[in-house]
């Protein structure tokens, strides 16, 4: 993969990605960040991408506006925080304080920092909740890992593994305990049936307004960068 940007007010940021399978250009833009992302055929010289980008330069920022705009983790942004905003702020101390309102983080640069204590917190908070409800169900999981995936808040393998994104510690607690219901359900049914949708609710109680928080909500946290 290659970035490059795309020239105007402002520059809009382009990843080059080469594919074997690729017989032309095809042009992406993700519906969670907006990240623009060039395909192109092994053979076809980069500059040919790029001028490919130009000429769609007014459908791309089109398409952009209707995302939202990107947020870097600085000191005086706004993050949510358990569904809470908090704002960034220097911290006085070594330790990252979290308190009402706002997250005091040390250092020069927070984002960093403040993404390896979200990472975890929320490991912390999904682990507990697992083993509430998979408590409830009466199984157990193998393990837990979480990830910055842009495709699902959370799966489950069929030898009993939970993955999450450590995004949810962004959402409202509630919706970060749905999807553990959610996966830890899968340990009984591998699927989406109505047993399944059943079991939720069992060992959770209701659900829908959790699932259409994520619905309405859930790409916006994605915005959020750390200086990755």
């Amino acid at each position: 993969m290659a970035d490059y940007h795309l020239p105007g007010d402002p520059p809009v940021p382009l990843t080059l990605r080469r594919s074997a399978r690729a017989r032309r250009i095809s042009l992406r833009i993700s519906s969670l960040d907006g990240r623009v992302t060039l395909t192109l055929p092994q053979s076809l010289p980069e500059r040919t991408a790029l001028a490919f980008a130009e000429e769609k330069a007014d459908w791309i920022r089109a398409h952009l506006q209707k995302h939202p705009q990107a947020v870097e983790a600085a000191y005086g942004s706004v993050l949510p925080i358990d569904g809470q905003d908090r704002v960034i702020e220097r911290a006085e101390g070594r330790r990252i304080q979290l308190d009402a309102g706002r997250v005091a983080v040390p250092g020069p640069s927070p984002g960093r920092p403040l993404q390896r204590y979200l990472k975890e917190l929320a490991r912390n908070r999904l682990a507990e909740a697992s083993d509430f409800y998979a408590a409830r169900l009466g199984r157990g999981y193998s393990r837990l890992t979480l990830r910055d995936t842009r495709s699902r808040w959370g799966s489950c393998t069929a030898d009993g593994g939970l993955m999450y994104s450590w995004r949810l510690i962004l959402a409202p607690p509630a919706v970060l305990r749905y999807v553990a219901a959610h996966e830890v359900a899968h340990l009984q049914e591998m699927n989406h049936s109505q047993a399944f949708w059943d079991t939720v609710e069992c060992i959770h109680g209701r659900w829908q307004d959790q699932r259409a928080w994520l619905r309405e909500n859930g790409a916006s946290l994605h915005r959020y960068r750390f200086g990755e």
